[in-house]
């Protein structure tokens, strides 16, 4: 399903299937659906944002099967749109398959990554996510009071580990007696849309004295969220600020700012410098979520913790490891 998004009217909508002209950028979703409340609403969170504040328009769409990633990327190159933005690691290998064939439109792969010298018209952007996630795992282990926390993972897949070990790390760095559990919810793509699942793992994990738990798995993660508030016991979100989902029962959340990466592509156009970007602490790239629904749940000791930690991450006075340099984690066993 493609919906289109402008506020220029019928003739706009009618112009957009005139090619490259015209040059609108065009958003493909990863699997879950634009409104899981999560990454792939981020995304539209800053698509909507540029077209708010430049008049501008582009096509969308929601990928309903694997099989569908190639063919909106080669229906979007053929239609002209530029760039063409899309979101989740699994767009790398279908955008590896039809950059090639479109030297002149540029695209964008979120979370994903694309050899920029074979394909000097793609842009990966990636993000430090072990560096966010120890922020929150410095907030899960100062709020504890089990000493025992834990994680869901959608896929399990290097990224979604990488959250889990900067995670890890940072509860260690409070408390390092504390007990980290993790576990993922499966090793295909339905395990990013799979709230049922995410909700035994949580109850599971509470039955081992768990009393904070960080979600990173899309979908899934309203599961863990809403299973940790009906239990009593704290949540952290990922990706979107997801505290208010449940006010006063959600930590924090793990910031991952797919919405300024979206709109910023949108904004560049056809102009897009291509390459490989990494988005860190000291571009807000990442960060953690403070407002109204937990501002009762972080005291300012928590929070002057977490800052002084983030500015020595900043200045490299303090290092994460990142669990995708060398598949392995100091702080958790997988």
């Amino acid at each position: 399903m493609t919906l289109m998004k402008s506020i220029l009217g019928s003739a706009a909508a009618l112009a957009l299937t005139a090619g490259a002209a015209l040059a609108d950028p065009a958003l493909i979703y990863d699997l879950g659906g634009k409104f899981d409340k999560s990454f792939n609403e981020a995304g539209y969170n800053g698509a909507e944002r540029w077209a708010e504040e430049t008049g501008g328009s582009y096509r969308d769409i929601e990928l309903q099967s694997e099989a569908q990633r190639e063919q909106a990327l080669r229906r979007f190159a053929e239609a002209g749109f530029n760039p063409i933005v899309t979101t989740g690691f699994s767009m790398s290998t279908p955008i590896s398959n039809v950059a090639g064939d479109y030297p002149d439109t540029k695209f964008v792969t979120i979370d994903g990554f694309v050899d920029p010298e074979a394909f000097p018209n793609v842009k990966s952007i990636l993000f430090a996510e072990h560096q966010g996630s120890y922020l929150v795992g410095m907030l899960a282990a100062m709020a504890s009071e089990t000493g025992t926390v834990s994680f869901v993972g959608g896929m399990d897949i290097p990224l979604i580990r990488k959250f889990a070990c900067g995670y890890a790390q940072g509860v260690k760095a409070v408390n390092p007696d504390a007990t980290v559990i993790s576990n993922m919810t499966g090793t295909t793509p339905a395990a990013w849309n799979d709230p049922v699942k995410g909700s035994e793992l949580t109850q599971a994990q509470i039955s081992q004295g768990s009393d904070v738990v960080f979600a990173a798995a899309g979908g899934t993660g309203l599961g863990v969220l809403q299973t940790a508030a009906d239990e009593g016991i704290l949540s952290i979100g990922v990706d979107s600020n997801q505290n208010y989902l449940h006010p006063g029962e959600v930590l924090t959340s793990m910031l991952k700012r797919v919405d300024v990466a979206v709109f910023e592509s949108m904004e560049a156009g056809p102009e897009l410098e291509t390459g490989v970007e990494v988005l860190t602490l000291a571009e807000d790239g990442v960060g953690y979520a403070m407002d109204e629904n937990n501002a009762e749940l972080i005291t300012e000791d928590m929070q002057a913790a977490v800052e002084e930690a983030k500015a020595q991450i900043i200045a490299g006075d303090l290092s994460v490891h990142d669990y995708t340099s060398d598949d392995s984690c100091p702080a958790l066993e997988f």
